[in-house]
């Protein structure tokens, strides 16, 4: 299915056109059909020549009814514009041809009515220049009279030519459905209704609803008044929601896949037509079926900051529009830059942000974004509109490798710094280098560790043999590993770690980098010292006594006693009642 908005001026016989084509009566209120005049939108379908379905949205022609017209034509990806031949170009058919330049509509046809009243020579041709220097371009045209019936059948067979050039948007795209109406529906509650134009909607569906954030299913679905349980668009939809009330949605809201968009009202745009400095300081914007008020803030000759009155689900690239309420009609046509844009709190800032935005086309970029952010997490690009092909440098964070390599070198110097200030410390906290880097995770500071550094117990610091200890420490531990490595139990005196420079700090240190083992205060042997002991004790008689174990590793009771204590902790040796141990059994 394709979608068409069919737009021009009020009396140009569009709705009757629309009833020729398709059987069907697309002005909905009885006040339409008696003053003759579309006020709001009206929908309307039928099947062309080659089996393709096509449904129109009828907009208004009327200015007093702009915002229900921007309504309907923003979400169409198609413009079916139509000109009276007795009347020519008119200033609504300008105005809504605006619109649709505004959109950046592409795809469109050019129909010229009541030509059983005139020729429609001339204004076949006046419509075709005016199109000719708008994003519809060059248009076929068509020549058709309602009334008689002449031209319908070349009018389908256009349309059908219309449909094969328009491209089928992604099924697995997320959904955005821009509701254009809302209402209850005895026995079924809420439905709502719009023009789906990708992705795939199917009963049971959970979704998101903007206006209030909650998630709601999809109880049921209508695809141009008949019941299904999937559709993919571009297509024209009723959703049943369940549990819904009917005062909690409306026109503007959307349905959208959750998590998939940025909701935001802090937008930086392109303007296309009147320069920025021309804009007052509120407009309205229309994109989809919404209008919300927003206020400017110009930063370039064509770039601004748009602060809206109300948060909307927007990705870089979306086309909208800019209304002046002050004037008649379109101030010009928007394309989004960025979705989550910095602020602009230093002097100056306006303007260095002018000149990165004069660089950006509205194309979702990942290496421009991840250039422009330095660190981002992927949920977060993928909300802002940005395919990511890129792997991730820690769990779902990517990163300019710039940026990266930056962080790199100054985690470096961080360590370096920290370890010149604090020699005793094992290395840095992780998360003081993530302050010290302005990281936002832990899980960054520690993906950013390369030898020789390396994380190790929560701190980053230097690898090696001593651990990374200070020069004055590790040979200090080498004296006096030399001396235990001849009587590894006994223990040097207090004062003779003093005299080779181990104090409390240096021992602590020593300690935590793995080459010393403290049995109490001032009271240390080498790593591997429990090892010897369990081989010296396990050749005992079974059990054994303290001066029977101190005697057999050559020690004092000073060193034993913390020593067996140790054991019994790791359930190495168990003690008796009677104060003596024996060895356990270890499977």
């Amino acid at each position: 299915m394709q979608v068409i908005a069919t737009a021009g001026h009020v009396d140009h016989g569009k709705s009757t056109l629309v009833r020729a084509l398709t059987g069907m009566e697309p002005d909905r209120w009885a006040e339409e059909r008696r003053r003759g005049m579309t006020i709001d939108l009206g929908f309307a379908w039928t099947t062309l020549p080659s089996g393709a379905v096509i449904a129109f949205v009828d907009v208004p022609g009327h200015e007093r009814f702009v915002p229900n017209m921007l309504a309907g034509v923003g979400p169409a990806p198609a413009a079916l514009l139509v000109v009276a031949a007795d009347e020519g170009w008119m200033p609504q058919s300008a105005e809504h041809l605006a619109a649709l330049d505004a959109l950046g509509v592409q795809h469109g046809l050019l129909v010229v009515t009541r030509c059983d009243l005139a020729d429609p020579a001339a204004a076949t041709a006046e419509a075709r220049a005016e199109l000719a220097a708008t994003s519809l371009g060059a248009v076929e045209a068509v020549a058709v009279s309602a009334v008689t019936g002449a031209g319908l059948p070349e009018l389908r067979s256009a349309l059908d030519r219309l449909v094969a050039r328009m491209s089928v948007p992604d099924p697995a795209a997320p959904v955005r459905l821009w509701l254009d109406r809302a209402f209850t529906v005895r026995g079924s509650g809420t439905v709502v209704t719009g023009t789906l134009g990708a992705g795939e909607l199917r009963t049971g569906d959970e979704l998101e609803l903007t206006g209030t954030g909650e998630r709601v299913r999809i109880r049921g679905l209508q695809s141009l008044g008949t019941p299904v349980a999937r559709v993919t668009g571009v297509a024209r939809v009723a959703v049943n929601l369940r549990g819904v009330p009917r005062e909690r949605v409306g026109r503007g809201d959307a349905l959208l896949t959750p998590g998939r968009f940025a909701h935001t009202d802090l937008v930086d745009i392109r303007l296309a037509g009147a320069p920025v400095g021309d804009l007052p300081t509120e407009v309205m914007l229309h994109i989809g079926a919404a209008a919300v008020a927003a206020r400017v803030r110009p930063l370039g000759r064509d770039t601004a900051r748009l602060r809206l009155a109300r948060p909307l689900p927007l990705r870089i690239g979306d086309r909208a529009l800019l209304r002046d309420p002050g004037r008649r009609y379109v101030a010009g046509g928007v394309t989004v830059l960025d979705v989550v844009p910095p602020r602009l709190a230093r002097r100056g800032a306006a303007a260095v942000r002018a000149s990165v935005l004069a660089e950006l086309d509205g194309r979702p970029d990942e290496r421009g974004e991840l250039r422009r952010r330095g660190l981002v997490r992927r949920r977060d690009l993928e909300r802002m509109g940005v395919t990511v092909a890129s792997a991730p440098v820690a769990g779902d964070w990517h990163a300019d490798p710039g940026h990266w390599r930056e962080l790199r070198r100054r985690l470096d110097a961080e360590v370096a710094r920290w370890t010149r200030a604090h020699p005793l410390e094992p290395g840095v906290p992780v998360e003081t280098l993530r302050q010290l880097l302005g990281l936002p995770d832990r899980a960054l500071v520690e993906a950013l560790v390369t030898p020789p550094l390396v994380a190790r117990g929560g701190r980053i610091g230097a690898g090696g043999e001593c651990g990374g200890l200070p020069d004055p420490v590790a040979r200090a531990v080498q004296r006096i590993g030399a001396e235990l490595a001849e009587r590894p139990f006994a223990a040097p005196e207090a004062a003779r770690l003093a005299e080779v420079g181990l104090g409390h700090r240096e021992i602590g240190a020593a300690v935590r980098a793995g080459v010393l083992l403290r049995l109490a205060d001032n009271v240390v042997l080498l790593p591997d010292a429990l090892d010897e002991a369990v081989r010296v004790l396990a050749a005992l008689p079974q059990p054994f006594t303290l001066s029977t174990a101190r005697q057999a590793l050559g020690t004092t009771r000073r060193v034993a006693v913390p020593l067996l204590e140790l054991l019994d902790r790791r359930g190495v040796t168990r003690r008796l009642p009677d104060d003596a141990r024996i060895m356990v059994a270890r499977g």
